[in-house]
Formats: C-alpha cells, structure tokens, sequence
C-alpha cells in the first residue's frame, strides 16, 4: 500500500469554511491530521482609522453567527475607552440581549448541527444527516428546537431592533429601554423554553450512556481551561474576571480582562491562517487552553441559577475530581450553559431595574485604549483598541473566541483520525467523526469568511506522489 493524503474540504454544519487534510503512511495508518483555516479575515486592519463609537456597528458585520457577541465586546472596549462604564439598567440589558444569543446559538448548534450526529448516528446516510433528516425523524422535538432558537433571537429583536446586525449597544450604555409589554411578552415563552432545554439535556445524557466507549476514547484531550468568572469562581457570561486552571483543576491565574496581554501570546503554524493562544509562562504547547462552554464550566465552581447548578453538579462528577476533558462533552456543558441563560433571563426581567430609563453614560474620561471581554456562545471573545485623543482608532486587536480553540480543534482532529481511521476502507462515516470532531467546538470559522451559495464537500484520496486515486463528493 502506498502512502496516501486525504482532503475533506470543506468541513460541514460548522459557521464558516475550513478543511481537513489526512496523512496516512505506508501501512494505511495515520501519520498525522491537520486542521487548516485557510481564509483570512482583516478586519483589524481595515477598521484602523474609524471612529471608537462606529465600532459597535462595525464589527459585528465579522459574522452573521456572532454579531451580538461583537456588538457587546466592542461596546464594552468603547466603556474602556472613553471612560464611560454604563448605569446598571443598561448593562442589564446588555446581559439581557447576550443571554438571547446565547440561547439561540447553543440551541441551533446541539439541535440543528450535532444533533443530526447524535440523534441519527454518524454513519447515517449524509443525505438524511441534518436538519431535514431530523424533522422527518422527530417532527415535534425539530419544531420545539426551532422555537427555541427563535425565542433567543426574539430576545435579540426586541432590544436591538433585527435578529441580526442589532442597534443597540453604545459606548456608555444602549439607546433603548425595555418596556413593560415587551418584558412580559419574552415571559410568555419561559415555561416552554426551559422544557425544551431539559428534553435536550435527557437526550444527551441518554445518548452518553449509551456511547460511553465513543466518549471515552473520542479526542479526550490534556488542557488547561480558561473563561470568565465572578466570586466565588462562579459562571460568567457577560463580565467578570478571567481564570484559568491547569488539567487537574489547580487555579494558575486570575486576572482582570484588561490585562490579558500579560497572560497571553499567540503562535503561528504555516499551514493555518487561524493563531494558536497559549499561557505565556507556560510557552507552547505546554501552555494551551479550552476556552467555551467545556471550558466554562470546568474553570467554575457554580452557577447562580438553581437548575443549572444542579446541572452542574452532575458534570463535575464525570471524570471525579479532574476536569472533564471529553470533547464530546462540550455538547452537555452547552446545554448546561443554555439552561442557565434561559433563567438568567427571567432574572434579570424580575430586576426592578430592568424597565430603566437610565441606560446612558454621557460624561467621558477617555484613555489611550479599552478593551472589551465577553463569553460568547464558543468562547473568550476579546476586542482591544488604541484610540487617538479623538477618538480615531489606531489599532486593533481582536482573539475571536474559535481562535483560543484553534490547538484543541486541531488535536482532535488528529486524535479522532488515528483513533478511528485503522484499516483500508475508510467510510464517509469515519471521516463525518473526524468532522464532528470540530464540529463539538462548534467553531465560527465565519468571523474568518463568507461563502455564497452551496458548499459541496469533496473528499480527495492522493498517493504520496500526490496522484488522485479516489474522490468522494457530496453535494
């Protein structure tokens, strides 16, 4: 047998473009998988020269997927920047909007992109292995998961305007109130939401019993884990402090977002556009992380709602006293996450506040820079930018949250192809895990590209001389 090389581009139902490339040796075994983001993005340069308060309407057009996580981030970086933190109604209303993307994004992503892997099995045939396969295999729960997304982008709508590219978020507060009628009309579909979140819960937890052995031997990755938190090292979503623990759950730091550069650094491979952060003291590759929802929930100890709490109990007991670091089990944090932020909208709709009409900051202080940090929905999302006395920005720096994940993906594809890929034959099935193995991540390779129209995926099979023996093609 011949050496051969095997191309899947691009990779399916994941936000954006990117591709898988294969190593097998003479002995039909894997030599190695590489992960490639091969598009590129540029959007720090050409927003060099606009003005700090454009930047929240600007940078959420980055990515149809994630506006609402830019819009937030860079709003916050324009806080930093001119010296006008927002009155609490309108940063809980700020919190209002993220928890609605939260919401929508984990939704779609488990029921709509893993779920076709999941509930109909990742050797289903690729033609019924999506979300038409699932409407025609569970009609009631597609349409409970539709409603769902639905009701996050309500949230989204409401606030901001558009489901998509909202108006909302200004340096120093937002430029809309909530009223009473809209706050009881997101009330109205609490009760089936929250239902919803948990038939997705028992739907996962019953599939990981049943495919513990996949689990357990799919990417089970070493890392350290990274996110956001408040005291008492408890979830956060929208502001608090970054930690950071090693793979046994040992604390290595907690700092102020602000500071991240001190923490931070980024390395370079040639064969993806897409940087590898890791922790400075510790250098590369001894110093990566798992940033979103697996990386939340194992870097926090709580989370302030009771449902998810109780949730998150059940996790920390996965893998004892360790953190859990299953890459399958990024599904089950994420719906972990989803309940959380379906409660944590109705407390901040029971918040007095919440119905404010103080939701501006007019008074300025400005400063050379300002940073902004979420959690969006797949991660760690960090915008900082060097303004002018002005106004004018200098400079930009942005860590999309799939960025801090780059390393993770790129292991498991790794992982996956040599755990799965033994023998002549290789399936559609086999090289559909090596894509679920990005897939779990649930990156958003859209910060990094747009694509129009349909995006067949061809797998390529080539001897060491590069020759094409085979193609698989999947419209």
């Amino acid at each position: 047998m011949v050496a051969q090389k095997i191309t899947i581009e691009p990779v399916t139902r994941i936000e954006g473009h990117a591709k898988v490339t294969i190593r097998l040796n003479e002995a039909g075994k894997v030599d190695h998988a590489y992960f490639h983001v091969n598009e590129f993005r540029g959007f720090e340069k050409f927003c060099e020269g606009r003005m700090v308060f454009e930047m929240p309407l600007i940078t959420p057009r980055i990515c149809g997927i994630c506006p609402v996580s830019h819009h937030l981030a860079s709003a916050k970086a324009g806080d930093d920047a001119l010296g006008a933190p927002p009155p609490r109604p309108a940063a809980l209303l700020r919190e209002l909007m993220h928890m609605g993307q939260i919401v929508q994004s984990h939704g779609m992503h488990f029921f709509e992109l893993a779920g076709p892997d999941l509930l109909l099995g990742f050797d289903a045939d690729p033609a019924i292995r999506n979300a038409v396969g699932l409407l025609q295999a569970n009609p009631e729960l597609t349409v409970k998961a539709v409603n769902l997304r639905k009701w996050g982008q309500e949230i989204i709508r409401i606030l901001g305007g558009r489901r998509v590219h909202p108006s909302f978020a200004v340096p120093g507060g937002v430029n809309k109130a909530l009223t009473k009628e809209e706050r009881d009309l997101i009330l109205s579909g609490y009760d089936e939401v929250i239902a919803t979140i948990k038939t997705g819960i028992a739907i996962m937890n019953d599939w990981a019993n049943r495919n513990i052995e996949d689990i357990n031997k799919f990417a089970v990755l070493e890392s350290g884990y990274f996110g956001l938190v408040k005291p008492g090292n408890t979830l956060e979503l929208y502001d608090g402090d970054i930690r950071l623990i090693d793979s046994t759950g040992i604390e290595l730091e907690k700092f102020d977002p602000r500071n991240y550069l001190d923490y931070i650094a980024e390395h370079v491979e040639d064969w993806s556009y897409l940087k590898f952060p890791y922790y400075k003291k510790m250098g590369y590759p001894q110093g990566v992380y798992r940033v979103g929802p697996l990386g939340r929930l194992n870097a926090s100890d709580q989370i302030s709602t009771p449902m998810a709490n109780e949730e998150l109990k059940k996790f920390k007991l996965i893998n004892g006293e360790k953190p859990v670091g299953n890459t399958l089990h990024y599904h089950t944090a994420r719906l972990i996450e989803t309940l959380y932020a379906a409660e944590n909208v109705k407390a901040l709709l029971d918040d007095p506040d919440i119905l404010s009409k103080e939701i501006l900051n007019t008074c300025r202080n400005p400063k050379p820079q300002g940073v902004g940090v979420i959690e969006a929905p797949r991660g760690t999302l960090i915008h900082h930018y060097w303004v002018k006395d002005n106004g004018q920005i200098e400079k930009v720096n942005l860590i999309v949250s799939t960025g801090h994940n780059n390393w993770a993906m790129s292991e498991s594809v790794d992982s996956v192809a040599k755990t799965y890929i033994t023998g002549p034959e290789i399936t559609e099935g086999i090289l559909n895990r090596v894509e679920a193995a990005i897939r779990a991540h649930d990156p958003c390779l859209s910060c990094s590209t747009h694509a129009v129209g349909q995006m067949p995926i061809i797998v390529e099979i080539r001897d060491s001389e590069e020759q094409l023996i085979r193609t698989l093609r999947r419209d």
